[in-house]
């Protein structure tokens, strides 16, 4: 056979190629769902492949809800580079002579995603070993790299308290969360609350209470933010032992300021003045800088985690530039995001962006693109870190708990996304084969919670394939 006649026949078998229709036992289990096949989306293909094996709805527009994270991560990776750091700054306002310093003491943020309790009670740790024992003046906070409007916390599901719901924030300390863990003690439930927060009252008027089962142990349990006291009301289910929750109670500067206060005190340092928000003086002196940890190893958090406040620190930063001062906004990490998309030669003219996180009711993709950026993921030289930052199926993360027992635990690196009415999951799954597959699964309905043994039967079907 001539050369030309083979490539006519090699063209025209891809051509024609048809992806299959879904697995009898992946459309079964909808059904047991009561999900329409009108309302899911599924591509999956050979990371190797432009033709998908089975491909359902594939080009229409859904709400991905997490899986938009790996849009954000990859871009971080590819954009950023795997080394990057985010720096937060101290600085001197004033002389600082025989540990008093004259003046105010300064922290600017640059976004840091995970600036955590410990890391913190270290840098101001050594900015005591730095000399620095007492402040005449204030603790000024410096939030302005970020250029965001007023976050409202309730906006999304009216649940102010969740640590979903926290906003990001150029100046982001341990996610502004206060963790509490509950501790049965015989007919009484002791609650404490870390981290320490200056001023801070915990009212605890829970009593205890019976539970069907321990999954949801929390439900009955009603939190309210009042200033500075937590009201926690309600019922706990003793029965289910110590658990720990997450809480978002406090704006921004105020918890920085309860958690600064405690921590200085505690290591022997003295605040005389307030804390207040503005810009860093031009005057003032650089006295100590705290790196974070790099990117590569950031987006594990982000991903096997599905930590939505951190994703939006990444996606802000993408919109930024610290060598310029060019804070960070949504509108220029959008610009951002898409340009790189257009290097990458993927065209998504479906595709919103509102914050990166899937946090949201208005973002939106096609499955058929979602795998298209695994696929491009999966020829880049960041692959290694991409593919390390997903939750390991059966393992941790947010597939710790599925397929647990069965065959294709171990072998898929999977994200997913869960909010009410949207249930997805994306990613790569190595068939019995050794044969690496992408694998998304959207689904958009008021039932989609009860659609995760749909998405499980097809991970099954790909791993046995």
């Amino acid at each position: 056979m001539k050369p030309i006649c083979l490539l006519l026949l090699v063209l025209v078998s891809i051509s024609g190629a048809r992806a299959v229709d879904l697995p009898p036992e992946v459309r079964a289990a909808l059904r047991q769902a009561k999900i329409p096949l009108s309302s899911v989306a599924v591509d999956v293909r050979g990371v190797d492949s432009q033709v998908p094996l089975v491909s359902v709805n594939a080009q229409r527009a859904m709400n991905p809800a997490s899986t938009m994270k790996l849009l954000t991560t990859y871009a971080g990776l590819e954009v950023l580079g795997p080394s990057y750091t985010w720096k937060t700054e101290a600085y001197l306002g004033g002389p600082l002579e025989k540990g008093v310093l004259q003046g105010d003491l300064i922290l600017k943020g640059y976004g840091d995603p995970r600036f955590n309790i410990e890391q913190f009670w270290l840098w101001l740790s050594e900015l005591r070993a730095r000399g620095l024992k007492e402040i005449q003046g204030d603790l000024v906070l410096d939030r302005s790299f970020f250029s965001l409007p007023e976050h409202d916390p309730a906006e999304f599901d009216n649940d102010p308290v969740r640590a979903y719901n926290v906003g990001p924030d150029a100046l982001l300390l341990n996610f502004n969360t206060l963790r509490l863990r509950y501790l049965p003690e015989g007919n009484r439930l002791k609650v404490i609350s870390e981290p320490p927060l200056e001023g801070m009252q915990l009212d605890n008027q829970l009593a205890p209470q019976a539970a069907p089962n321990c999954e949801n142990w929390d439900d009955t349990i009603r939190i309210q933010a009042r200033g500075d006291s937590v009201v926690l009301q309600g019922g706990y289910p003793s029965e289910c032992g110590e658990r720990e929750q997450n809480l978002n109670v406090m704006p921004h500067t105020r918890y920085v300021a309860a958690v600064f206060n405690a921590i200085w005190q505690e290591l022997g340092g003295m605040l005389r003045g307030n804390t207040r928000e503005g810009p860093l003086p031009a005057e003032a002196r650089l006295f100590a800088t705290h790196y974070s940890a790099p990117l590569a190893e950031i987006i594990r958090d982000v991903n096997k985690f599905s930590n939505n406040v951190m994703a939006r620190q990444l996606f802000l930063t993408l919109g930024s530039d610290v060598a310029t001062a060019t804070p960070g906004n949504i509108p220029q990490s959008i610009r951002v995001t898409k340009a790189w998309l257009k290097t990458k030669r993927l065209n998504f003219p479906e595709l919103v962006l509102e914050n990166g996180a899937g946090l949201s009711r208005r973002e939106r993709i096609s499955a058929q693109h979602l795998a298209q950026l695994l696929r491009s993921a999966a020829d880049s030289p960041m692959n290694a870190e991409f593919v390390a930052s997903l939750p390991i199926l059966g393992v941790d993360g947010s597939v710790r708990k599925r397929l647990k027992d069965t065959a294709a635990a171990n072998h898929a690196h999977l994200k997913t996304g869960t909010l009410e009415g949207v249930k997805t999951i994306a990613g790569y799954v190595r068939a019995k084969s050794g044969k690496e597959w992408i694998l998304v699964f959207l689904i958009n309905h008021p039932n989609a919670k009860q659609g995760g043994a749909a998405q499980d039967a097809l991970i099954e079907w790909v791993r046995r394939h």
